[in-house]
């Protein structure tokens, strides 16, 4: 990001600019003072994003893949796998996304860490959560979490895929419960999740998890479950 240079002969316009990248935040808007911190992993995995797929995939390429999200929101994730059948492991891992450099940048290091070391586990690939994610990372400002959600649920959506393909029916995963939104496949184990991780209302649960952004048809049911899971863990005045 650079200074905007006609900023000065327009007072309204935001003076958003850099400040020294060793000594301060990367991005402070100075009409409210408030600034985001990007790890050095994260500017590294943003500006030389891993085992990203430009180009679309031939035929037979790869042996697994997944999607989730919808054009709606915006946010569309795709993930391509090839599987060492014999080892029962990752061997490559592949995505695209378009996003800001938290999206992209946490969907690079889980790209990493699913194919990196001789390749992982599918039965632990499967567990990997955002928290896990953002802990690589090196952290996330807070309101940049959410970016970091639709990698593991593409991730699993295509370990899933394989499963189906190959006949493991058994294997197959359903996420954590009821899906509420379809595009995103948010669950209400995730709406519980962001309630005990400090969300505490619509917008606070849609940062974290992106629900009903493209499906709002959901939001009513949405509010409903924030304050079943707020009642039930901080009681009724939180």
């Amino acid at each position: 990001m650079r200074i905007n240079k006609n900023y000065e002969d327009n007072p309204q316009m935001p003076k958003v600019g850099i400040k020294n990248r060793q000594n301060g935040p990367d991005i402070v808007n100075h009409n409210i003072g408030r600034s985001w911190v990007y790890s050095k992993t994260v500017k590294n995995h943003f500006f030389k994003p891993r085992n990203f797929l430009v180009r679309d995939p031939k035929k037979s390429e790869f042996d697994a893949e997944g999607i989730v999200g919808s054009l709606a929101c915006g946010d569309v994730m795709r993930m391509w796998l090839k599987i060492d059948p014999k080892k029962d492991k990752i061997t490559a891992c592949k995505w695209r996304t378009f996003g800001c450099a938290s999206a992209i940048a946490a969907t690079s290091v889980l790209s990493v860490m699913a194919s990196e070391k001789g390749g992982m586990r599918l039965d632990k690939a499967m567990k990997i959560k955002p928290q896990d994610i953002i802990k690589r990372l090196g952290g996330l400002p807070d309101r940049k979490i959410h970016c970091s959600v639709l990698g593991d649920k593409a991730l699993r959506a295509a370990i899933n895929n394989w499963f189906k393909k190959t006949g493991q029916y058994n294997r197959v995963i359903t996420e954590g419960s009821r899906v509420i939104d379809p595009y995103t496949k948010v669950t209400e184990a995730d709406i519980e999740e962001a309630i005990i991780e400090g969300a505490s209302n619509l917008k606070e649960v849609q940062q974290r998890t992106k629900i009903g952004i493209g499906y709002p048809q959901c939001l009513p049911e949405v509010e409903e479950l924030i304050r079943f899971y707020k009642e039930k863990y901080f009681g009724q005045d939180k």
